[in-house]
């Protein structure tokens, strides 16, 4: 038993002088570049980074004058319809107010008459 526990001991110990050297070697291979390399790489992702914010400004800008032309020809038809509809409206009032107009003129003929021949009536007695 004691056996396994060395070996296993042994071997953790190797993993990890191994795992360092691949580290160092890894540090090494990715060590920072030079403060004049780093400051170009810098300008060139800010350079990158100004293009994709303008690219994603005029795609927005885009996008919202899509939407805006949508909503006008949405008001533009949501208008023509309320328009189309007043029209109707309008002109069943009219065709309303003329019924209305020749009932009161009948009626008004009608005791137009009838007063004169109350009227006619109430002579001859």
């Amino acid at each position: 038993m004691a056996k396994e526990n060395g070996s296993d001991v042994g071997a953790f110990l190797i993993g990890f002088v191994v795992g360092g050297l691949v580290g160092a070697a890894t540090a090494l291979l990715l060590a920072p570049q030079s403060g004049e390399e780093t400051r170009a790489q810098l300008r060139a992702r800010g350079v990158e980074i100004k293009d994709r914010a303008e690219e994603e400004v005029t795609r927005a800008r885009e996008k919202a004058e899509q939407t805006v032309e949508e909503a006008r020809a949405k008001a533009e038809a949501v208008a023509a319809d309320l328009r189309r509809r007043a029209e109707e409206l309008q002109t069943q009032g009219r065709v309303v107010l003329e019924e209305g107009r020749k009932h009161l003129t009948e009626a008004v003929e009608e005791t137009k008459k009838a007063a004169t021949k109350a009227k006619t009536g109430a002579s001859a007695s």
